[in-house]
């Protein structure tokens, strides 16, 4: 029995180890490591805070690791304190039945379009097989659009068109040969032999993920196109999923600017007026074609004033156009960024003026507009302006869904003795997001058949403990795999509730 006087000595007794009692356990201080894995050693009800009591330090006056009431600081350890010497978790989405018989684990939930080909959208299904019996797990994916509210869908019509569906089979196997993905691969090794893959491929015509924001007091999913993807257990695919046996997940399917730059934009238009031979000759011009999310659009404005008439103001608006392409040839104007000239800058008859106008469309300063296109939405998630869609094929444009522009208009009122007029310039550009750098990633890293996955099973508390891991961490990017060590023993994967995101450092819950 180790009085507890004479503990504390006993911390600095050991070179370069020391030990911390937090929450009734031991930790070594240079295996820090070990704490994660939840290695600790078990001692009686005792609280750290009688460490750094006034009484203890007094006692030990003398020694200078305990002078201060804190525990002294370790050597450094290379193999611990090398910041290259630690792996990179993968971070994985999991959402679960209300019954807990089926969990789906994802890998991210935006799925990018690349034009010529769509990221690929796999993971694993967990079973429970004394739950599932001789049922089968289905899986389809759906892409929809929405153009009514969910609460006006009665007597069996629904405002929403599906525009794609692929299904599959994923329990039992149907055998199929295709390899198993890197992120399939780990997750087998890591759930054991009832984690079975799925694997969907989206064809690169199909609309990117727009809402359209609803007005003010509006309830229920917006208008727009969505993706979601479900599993459920049933007899065949065509049964009905029930919500205690199903999960339903909300994905997106996104696209990124391209690295090919476009001809600067510019033009130059003219008007003329009755009985009088000069003219209002005006010239606009922008700095670049592409623009990401954020970035202030530089407007290079030149007026050569050779009539008789003045030029009272000049107004320069980005304005969004939104193409419905579904039902009706209907089309959405927003004015999302305008900048007028200053009082009294006028440009009189014979005068030239050149002037450069910034703009900065934000959604921030559009949340009340109806009608206005944004990036698809996920639960507890801010989104933005919807980006520019970029047209590969003219004629697979109908099955775009929602075809999102911009336009730098630039207006000048003119006045005039009698009736004036107004002399407008458009510029088109395009509004994305740029491509993440860890883009480039090969999915495939084994040849072997998904239904002869490993049969590597964990001890319950194992996964769990995987589970509970910190989930608070945003997860904006797409998922980020470390190439050493795939499929190891040690192979470390943070799962995290899919509904449950951090906001604005606030933690909500779906």
């Amino acid at each position: 029995c180790v009085i507890f006087n004479n503990f504390v000595p006993l911390l600095e007794f050991v070179r370069g180890r020391y030990f911390v009692v937090e929450r009734g356990y031991f930790h070594d201080g240079n295996q820090r490591g070990n704490r994660e894995k939840g290695e600790n050693y078990p001692l009686r009800s005792m609280s750290a805070r009688k460490l750094e009591s006034p009484t203890i330090s007094n006692q030990f006056s003398g020694s200078n690791a305990i002078s201060s009431g804190k525990s002294p600081v370790p050597s450094p350890d290379p193999d611990i304190d090398d910041p290259s010497s630690k792996r990179q978790a993968t971070r994985v989405f999991k959402k679960s039945s209300s019954n807990g018989k089926i969990t789906v684990y994802l890998g991210k939930r935006d799925f990018v379009d690349h034009i010529t080909h769509v990221d690929p959208i796999d993971g694993v299904v967990l079973i429970d097989p004394d739950y599932v019996k001789d049922r089968k797990v289905f899986g389809h994916v759906l892409a929809a659009f929405r153009y009514g509210r969910e609460d006006l869908d009665v007597l069996g019509l629904t405002f929403r068109k599906d525009l794609y569906l692929a299904s599959e089979q994923i329990y039992p196997s149907t055998g199929s040969d295709r390899p198993l993905t890197r992120l399939q691969e780990r997750l087998i090794k890591k759930l054991g032999p009832y984690a079975f893959p799925f694997y969907f491929e989206v064809p690169p015509h199909c609309p990117a993920s727009v809402s359209l924001q609803p007005a003010p007091g509006d309830t229920g999913k917006p208008c727009g196109v969505d993706y979601e993807l479900k599993a459920f257990v049933g007899e065949s695919q065509d049964d009905k999923p029930h919500k205690r046996n199903s999960v339903r997940l909300a994905i997106r399917k996104i696209m990124y600017a391209p690295s090919k730059l476009g001809e600067q934009p510019s033009i130059e238009v003219s008007k003329e007026f009755m009985m009088k031979p000069n003219k209002i000759h005006l010239e606009a011009s922008l700095d670049k074609e592409l623009y990401h999310h954020g970035e202030t659009i530089s407007v290079n404005v030149h007026i050569a004033n050779n009539s008789n008439r003045t030029v009272k103001k000049i107004k320069v608006t980005v304005r969004q156009f939104a193409d419905i392409c579904l039902f009706s040839t209907a089309q959405y104007k927003c004015i999302v960024a305008e900048v007028e000239s200053e009082e009294g800058s006028q440009v009189a008859p014979g005068f030239t003026l050149s002037k450069v106008f910034q703009l900065t469309p934000l959604l921030a300063n559009n949340k009340d507009k109806w009608g206005l296109a944004l990036d698809g939405q996920l639960k507890h998630e801010d989104t933005n302006l919807a980006s520019s869609t970029l047209i590969a094929d003219p004629t697979q444009r109908e099955n775009l869904g929602i075809i999102v522009q911009y336009k730098v208009k630039v207006k000048l009122c003119i006045g005039g003795p009698i009736l004036g007029g107004d002399l407008v310039a458009e510029l088109p550009f395009i509004l994305m997001h740029p491509k993440p750098e860890e883009e480039d990633i090969n999915p495939n890293i084994t040849s072997r058949s998904p239904n002869k996955g490993d049969k590597v099973s964990q001890s319950q508390g194992a996964t769990n403990n995987s589970e509970n891991a910190d989930a608070e961490v945003p997860t904006t990017n797409l998922i980020q795999l470390d190439g050493d060590e795939v499929g190891g023993a040690d192979d470390d994967i943070i799962f995290e509730d899919f509904a449950r995101l951090r906001l604005k450092g606030a933690e909500t819950e779906a």
